[in-house]
């Protein structure tokens, strides 16, 4: 991923001590709980509730992710984590994602790709309304 342009949803996390290790680092899978939630977080920010699309009959589960690991995340460490829809088109909704740490550290680089289904897993288009709303995000200048 290129450089993120200010067209970025943040939100903060403070690591606990339930996601690490033993050796005092998050463990690798945790961080899909991180990312899920600043998804969430950006949702409600666009006035969209994940419940509230699930109680109109539209989820969006994901297909694929891609994770890159660039340097550890600890207990306590203060984290900004990014977020950015990258496709919002027919049925597909793409975001891409970072993690940061103290001065901007990168921690993790993420795309997760998604299919927006009925909660009976029929694929379907995604709410007029929706793509509205991530017009404003939706840009060419740095991002996959």
């Amino acid at each position: 991923m290129d450089a993120v342009s200010a067209n970025v949803f943040r939100c903060l996390h403070r690591v606990t001590y339930a996601e690490c290790t033993l050796g005092n680092h998050i463990y690798y899978a945790r961080y899909l709980d991180l990312l899920e939630a600043a998804r969430g977080e950006f949702f409600r920010q666009l006035g969209l509730s994940l419940l509230q699309l699930q109680d109109q009959d539209t989820v969006f589960p994901v297909v694929e992710c891609r994770l890159r690991y660039k340097s550890p995340a600890r207990y306590d460490d203060a984290l900004s984590i990014e977020v950015w829809p990258t496709l919002a088109e027919g049925a597909r909704l793409n975001f891409g994602q970072r993690i940061l740490k103290e001065k901007d550290v990168l921690v993790l680089e993420a795309e997760t790709f998604h299919v927006c289904t009925s909660v009976n897993e029929k694929p379907k288009r995604l709410p007029a309304d929706l793509i509205a709303k991530l017009q404003q995000y939706l840009t060419t200048d740095g991002h996959e």
